[in-house]
């Protein structure tokens, strides 16, 4: 099923920024905004989600890297979309364009690599560790 995993795969996730997803609630930051690894965490969740149909059973993606600028401040209670684009496939490894947009417009954009893995044997490989 791997073999469906062509770039040009989308994917789209909204969210309201909450109290919880704010820098001060992360310990990323002193200011009642969106913060930046919350921004990450729907990049990587976007991307994650927007090829899961296409995994055989027992295979899931883990995330490697993530490449991205956030540029643009979000207050609790706005909306952020985040957008993802397959625009890479090579053996397991799949890279992602994406990009976060509040009601203003652009707050961050960049790359994400993430990696398809047997869920089972990645397990067992960390628990020999």
């Amino acid at each position: 099923m791997e073999s469906e995993l062509t770039p040009g795969i989308e994917g789209k996730k909204q969210i309201v920024v909450t109290a919880g997803k704010t820098a001060t609630a992360f310990g990323s930051g002193t200011v009642e905004v969106f913060a930046t690894p919350a921004m990450i965490a729907l990049m990587e969740q976007t991307a994650m989600e927007s090829v899961e149909k296409f995994l055989s059973e027992g295979f899931v993606t883990v995330g490697t890297e993530v490449s991205v600028k956030h540029f643009k401040a979000t207050l609790p209670g706005k909306m952020v979309s985040c957008n993802s684009k397959l625009i890479q496939s090579e053996g397991n490894k799949l890279v992602f364009e994406v990009s976060a947009t509040d009601e203003a417009g652009m707050i961050g954009k960049g790359t994400h690599t993430r990696y398809i893995v047997d869920k089972q044997i990645f397990i067992d490989n960390i628990k020999d560790k």
